[in-house]
């Protein structure tokens, strides 16, 4: 049963990753074309997500959130949807995909550490090594892939402060709250989550939503934020905690280094990259770290 629950959360965060992984390249387009501001994309993605986790709960068993888990779901909410999206959404127009790439990959490593400070997690010499090489082999990765995106390479530092933000916050998220979404069923969680999301994002961007230029949206972007809403949001935020609840947090962190594999896949497919020997010797190095990092010890069993 216990391989079974394991085999269950890598599958659902191989399927969650590879999304993000698309997400990457079509959250630039978005963001390159401007017809709607980050905070006001947000806002449709907890709109929509918020709708469809709460309509899906009134088909299944009632299920009582403790009123002393509320402030911990607000404080998960924060760092796990609120900080990471709405930080991600700016800095993807003030950087390129390969910005995002990079300092996404850090994100395993600011879990490593944050699991072992709050969950007693043990940094093995097995797990940083699997950091380690997934870390490698997503370096060479990147800097072999394609460095600009329809032919703009600029990057602002305000990015890529917020592209470290949206990595450590992502961490703590997963390093924090494990205990906590394992006591609730997946949908009853996130429910919850986005009706915060929404709550605390509304003020900010009703201007945008409602000056937003709608009319300028092509079938292309269209398709993109549907993706991004739909596929990035509902979907992969459904996915993530069935791998939070069966596998350690760093392990989970470790599916982060599917997405410059998945960005680099689709950029070969668009024409807009090549595939070479160097980069599949990165795409090995990864698998190989996540396998380390799944095999080494943990302090409980998941």
């Amino acid at each position: 049963m216990e391989k079974n629950n394991k085999l269950g959360g890598h599958l659902a965060l191989t399927a969650a990753y590879t999304i993000f992984g698309f997400n990457i390249v079509f959250c630039k387009d978005i963001a390159i074309s401007g017809v709607i501001s980050p905070i006001a994309l947000y806002s449709w993605r907890a709109v929509v997500a918020a709708a469809l986790f709460w309509g899906i709960s009134f088909f299944m068993p009632k299920e009582k959130v403790k009123r002393k888990d509320f402030p911990k779901i607000l404080a998960a909410c924060l760092l796990g949807l609120f900080i990471p999206q709405v930080t991600f959404l700016i800095a993807i127009g003030m950087t390129t995909t390969i910005d995002a790439a990079v300092l996404g990959s850090l994100g395993p490593i600011f879990t490593m550490f944050i699991a072992a400070l709050v969950l007693k997690e043990p940094i093995t010499f097995k797990k940083a090594g699997g950091v380690a090489l997934s870390f490698a082999g997503a370096l060479i990765l990147i800097y072999n892939s394609t460095h600009s995106h329809n032919g703009v390479d600029q990057t602002h530092p305000l990015g890529i402060v917020l592209l470290l933000i949206n990595a450590l916050s992502f961490a703590a998220y997963l390093g924090i709250f494990r205990p906590l979404i394992s006591k609730y069923h997946v949908v009853t969680f996130m429910k919850w989550m986005f009706l915060f999301s929404l709550m605390i994002s509304l003020p900010f961007s009703i201007d945008g939503l409602i000056h937003a230029d709608y009319a300028e949206i092509t079938t292309r972007l269209f398709l993109e934020i549907a993706f991004l809403i739909v596929c990035a949001t509902f979907i992969s935020y459904l996915l993530i905690p069935i791998g939070q609840q069966r596998l350690r947090p760093t392990v989970v962190s470790m599916y982060s280094y599917f997405q410059p594999i998945i960005a680099m896949v689709l950029s070969v497919i668009l024409g807009m990259d090549t595939m070479n020997w160097q980069k599949g010797i990165a795409i090995l190095l990864v698998f190989v770290g996540v396998f380390l990092v799944n095999k080494s010890r943990a302090a409980v069993n998941p």
